[in-house]
This record gives structure tokens, sequence and C-alpha cells, in this order.
């Protein structure tokens, strides 16, 4: 599809998408257990607004490689990252997905974290039952896998918005509170983020608090 613990200095996205990144944050998300872009599991509760939609669908198999983090709400859990953020998705059995965040922090080296995600489902005890409520709805955890059955280990990673061709993906989560804008190359066209921000504004985002990241940076 960006939904934390402290990453290890080495290479960083996504949390909670780290859009990949994303973001993923988010997106114990991201940076709950370890991660440099990682995402923690959100507590804040929830607006008044209308809930948050996701896309109707994702193909996760178009949805693997490599994706540039654009721009992001600021948080906490990437205060370690300047530059250069990327979240690389590999596709694992059982419809589950490695998710590696990496990113230049301002000293110049390199971050990294590595996680895993998978499609939310209802879950007993920490334990997914039934079938996938969404192919657009991940949830994402960095925290090492014996940890997986605690509950808030998994963050939210929702893609709210895909492009036809998967060039670009925005990733939220349900309280909105983190966000990431992620692409396939370091740029996006003024076009596409024009779309991605009016977009923005209609599902309830305040556009004005992304921060954009460098990319590309020697």
């Amino acid at each position: 599809m960006n939904t934390p613990a402290r990453p290890r200095t080495s290479a960083s996205l996504l949390r909670r998408p780290w859009p990949l990144s994303w973001h993923a944050l988010a997106l114990s998300a991201l940076l709950a257990v370890g991660g440099a872009a990682a995402l923690l599991p959100i507590t804040a509760s929830a607006t008044s607004q209308p809930p948050l939609q996701p896309v109707p669908s994702v193909d996760l198999t178009r949805y693997q490689g490599l994706w540039y983090q654009i721009a992001y709400y600021p948080n906490r859990f990437q205060k370690q990252c300047a530059s250069d953020t990327t979240a690389q998705y590999r596709s694992l059995p059982w419809q589950r997905v490695e998710v590696t965040n990496s990113c230049r922090t301002p000293e110049g080296t390199q971050s990294q974290v590595v996680g895993e995600a998978r499609l939310k489902r209802p879950t007993v005890l920490g334990i997914p039952i039934g079938a996938a409520l969404s192919s657009a709805k991940l949830e994402v955890r960095f925290a090492p896998g014996w940890l997986s059955w605690v509950p808030g280990v998994w963050a939210d990673y929702w893609v709210i918005q895909l492009a036809n061709d998967y060039r670009y993906a925005v990733v939220g989560e349900p309280t909105r509170e983190y966000l990431w804008i992620l692409s396939r190359t370091p740029t996006l066209s003024a076009q596409d983020d024009a779309a991605i921000r009016a977009r923005l504004l209609q599902q309830g985002y305040d556009p004005a608090r992304l921060q954009s990241e460098p990319q590309g940076t020697p």
C-alpha cells in the first residue's frame, strides 16, 4: 500500500506509512518497535468527521516494489529522517508483505527498519479470523513476530488514494492523524500534487500540514 518503536541506525518509510512512505506508517506501527520511518498504534479518538474511506481495492502484486515518500504529516516517529525516505514492499506467503523503510539522517547516514504488513481482519485475542475487511485496509508491525498477537502491535495502513496506473498512492488511517504521499518516482507532477491535495480536502485532511521531503540527496 505508509501506520512505532525506535529504529536502528544503518538506512527507513511507513508507523504506523512511511506512504509505503509511504510510507509506514503506519503506516506498534512502523516506528513503534524499531523503525526509522515506522508507524505506531494509534490511540487518538476519531473526530466528528465522516469515517475515512479507503479506495475500493488494491492489487497487492502491483503495489509491491519501491515507493518514494513525497510528503507527510510530521510525526515523532520520523524525526531522525532528513531526506530520501522510501518504502520497499515485497510479497510474502499468505497475503503478507515485507516492508523495508529507509531514510537518510541529518548526519548523512542511512537508517532502515524491516517490518511486515497484512490485510486487516477481525481479530479475537489478537488472532486474525474471518475474511479480510478490504484489500485497501492493511496493518503493519515492526515488532518481532512473536509479539504479533499483542494488542496494539499492528497499526492501521489504509490506502486512501491510488492512481489508476499505481504511479502514486496516499496512505492514512482512521483518525487522520497520520498521512503519507508516496510516488513511484522521486518527484510528483504538479498536476498530480494538486489533484491529491484537492481530494485530501474532501477527505477531511488539512493539506497545509503536509511537509515535503527532499529525494535524491547526494
